[in-house]
């Protein structure tokens, strides 16, 4: 049985000064005051639409804790920070809502150059983009429902083909495995057809591209199942990055608007059960699928800890890994770490103002997710104390 403990703070945030755990207490105290989210959600967008000097106190505070940087060079720090614990790095380009080509261009050059950044650099085992960094929303929205496109959105498509095939090309020469992101239930679709293409021509000796699948949907766990016959039909490696998910009122929301049937569990408990057999279903078919559990679960992730345990596999085994935000779950990340499990952390990079939407996301996740604020507070608090004894 496993000895790790998600509860030694001192293992957790050994990486933390004084300073970076007083900043983490005041964003998390004001996180789970849904009020207070709401109002500085507010304030924040009129003062960026009024072109006010705030920017600095969002660098300062919230984008500190959960980016690592306004560009790639810029996350140089936090690339290193974690690796001094065995901690990996996923560079992700968080800037969302662009709509137009030379954008969708740009988002796939900066990919490329985070694929770049990672060759060769054992602390970034994985790169990462989202399709809707590449392609209008609408345009995944009807190549997802199979309507017939016009000739002009026919060459556009064509051209969200071609960034993702490059990306995922440069990614299988550099030998950098590569995760599509999930997203809305009415485009991933277009994402899924997307991914089965790429690793039916990158996968053919081990995981390059993975699929991202969003649990907390009810059809999810049937479709791993689904695309796991469909590699071995192809002989392909299936790569998988299982999350639960991070569109549920939206989700439900367009469900109810649209009279369609509610495509997430009916429960949290649901939403976990299926987490884990899901594990469960990749531990069972290791030899054809690679996975990086993306969660902030402690079960969950003791469930793959006691699996890869109960199956013999090394903790080290770069089939199998576990991922966390960067700035959340430390207590997760770092104790898996320090028992030698591959562990790499989400580390969003971007311009302040362009990255704005992922950090309000991220406060607004934080008090909607029942007791993880709570969790992340109780253990900085913890930690807290047991610095104040020792010195």
């Amino acid at each position: 049985m496993s000895t790790i403990s998600f509860d030694n703070t001192e293992i957790a945030f050994a990486s933390k000064s004084d300073a970076d755990l007083n900043r983490s207490y005041m964003l998390f105290t004001m996180v789970s005051r849904t009020s207070w989210v709401k109002i500085g959600k507010g304030l924040t967008n009129v003062a960026l639409g009024l072109h006010l000097p705030i920017s600095g106190i969002i660098k300062a505070t919230i984008f500190k804790q959960f980016c690592g940087g306004e560009n790639i060079e810029d996350c140089a720090k936090a690339i290193k920070a974690l690796g001094d614990y065995r901690i990996g790095t996923i560079l992700d380009y968080s800037v969302e809502g662009k709509e137009a080509e030379e954008e969708f261009d740009k988002t796939a050059k900066e990919t490329l150059d985070t694929v770049k950044r990672a060759a060769n650099d054992i602390n970034i085992p994985f790169c990462v983009f989202k399709v809707t960094g590449l392609a209008r929303f609408s345009l995944l929205e009807k190549v997802t429902a199979a309507g017939p496109l016009t000739a002009a959105e026919e060459s556009e498509w064509a051209k969200v083909k071609n960034r993702v095939h490059l990306i995922c090309k440069h990614a299988a020469e550099a030998g950098v495995p590569i995760f599509m992101d999930a997203e809305e239930s009415w485009i991933q679709g277009a994402i899924d057809n997307l991914a089965n293409e790429m690793m039916q021509q990158f996968n053919t000796k081990k995981a390059i591209v993975y699929n991202t699948v969003q649990l907390y949907r009810k059809d999810r766990l049937n479709f791993i199942k689904i695309a796991h016959g469909l590699a071995k039909q192809h002989q392909y490696h299936l790569g998988l990055k299982l999350v639960r998910g991070a569109y549920m009122e939206k989700e439900r929301d367009r469900a109810a608007l649209m009279s369609y049937p509610d495509p997430i569990q009916n429960s949290k408990q649901d939403s976990d059960s299926d987490y884990n057999l899901a594990l469960d279903y990749c531990i069972e078919n290791i030899n054809d699928i690679a996975i990086c559990a993306g969660t902030h679960n402690e079960k969950s992730s003791l469930h793959l800890v006691h699996l890869m345990e109960k199956n013999s596999i090394p903790s080290h085994d770069k089939r199998i890994y576990f991922s966390q935000l960067l700035g959340m779950s430390d207590h997760i990340s770092y104790n898996l770490a320090q028992k030698g499990y591959n562990v790499a952390k989400y580390v969003p990079y971007g311009p302040v103002r362009d990255v704005l939407p992922y950090l309000i996301r991220r406060a607004e996740e934080n008090t909607s997710v029942k007791g993880q604020t709570g969790r992340e507070l109780s253990l900085i608090i913890k930690e807290k104390q047991r610095r104040k004894k020792t010195y």
